[in-house]
């Protein structure tokens, strides 16, 4: 399908939004519920295509990511909701509203920005926003959908703006340390699984709060570990047949896929 006369490409993809939800079986029986997983599949596909430095698929994915905007936007239409125009204004008028010293009146006092106003400021302006959304508590929009580390570094970050952190990292291995020995104690005792769970929480709760503070993305971090994981046990299969081998074999084939990889 081609562009029309004087069409932008944001036009014609509304235009073909627009024919998809008339004419295709598929995507005119979806709503909001039905597209969301989508949306969450985008967005991840979009930072794998960063994180191999595709610069061709980073474009191809920001599309696809901007198709489910699309798509949100006019099943909200057709219920008379919101439109895309909507959308869009509502966080261009956002940004304007957080930046302040930048397109209006300064929030500084006359001089160089002092970054602990900078963030007193951004809270109150958080706090505004969340009081007029009945989110009263710094953590309440912080969506529980988010992967569980990702939501732990924001839950984090919010409680942190309000000084409830620590200085540094130094301290946070010996509360890793406490966390690990509450959970060995429980493993320990007569085991009951939901203690136990709460206990492997609190860990990965200071694992993420560690990573925070040396100013490393855990997902980020554990994706890798998984990348890697996968290579190594991917050389195991080249070499044996893993239903068969022991586990000292796989273990030895483990360390020769270790010593292969370049040292970083």
């Amino acid at each position: 399908m081609s562009s029309e006369p004087n069409e932008t490409p944001l036009l014609r993809l509304q235009r073909i939004m627009l024919s998809l939800r008339k004419e295709c079986s598929w995507d005119s029986k979806q709503d909001f519920a039905s597209i969301a997983p989508y949306a969450i599949e985008e967005a991840y596909e979009l930072v794998d295509a960063i994180e191999r430095g595709d610069m061709d698929d980073v474009r191809n994915e920001l599309g696809d990511l901007l198709f489910q905007v699309i798509f949100h936007a006019c099943m909200a239409s057709e219920a008379d909701l919101f439109n895309f125009d909507d959308i869009a204004t509502t966080i261009a008028d956002k940004m304007e509203r957080r930046h302040p010293h930048i397109f209006g009146k300064h929030i500084f006092d006359k001089g160089a920005p002092d970054n602990r106003n900078n963030n007193h400021e951004w809270e109150d302006m958080k706090q505004a926003e969340r009081a007029a959304k009945s989110q009263t508590g710094l953590l309440d929009d912080v969506p529980r959908p988010l992967p569980a580390l990702t939501r732990a570094v924001k839950l984090q970050k919010r409680a942190a703006r309000v000084g409830f952190d620590w200085a540094d990292a130094a301290p946070i291995f010996a509360k890793l340390d406490e966390e690990i020995a509450e959970l060995k104690a429980e493993m320990s005792a007569t085991p009951d699984p939901q203690r136990i769970k709460d206990e492997l929480g609190d860990v990965l709760f200071v694992v993420a709060n560690l990573a925070r503070h040396l100013g490393i993305e855990p997902e980020t971090a554990l994706r890798s570990t998984n990348d890697k994981f996968t290579r190594r046990f991917q050389y195991i299969e080249s070499q044996c047949d893993p239903r068969a081998a022991s586990l000292e074999e796989m273990e030895s084939l483990w360390q020769k896929a270790k010593e292969q990889e370049p040292k970083t």
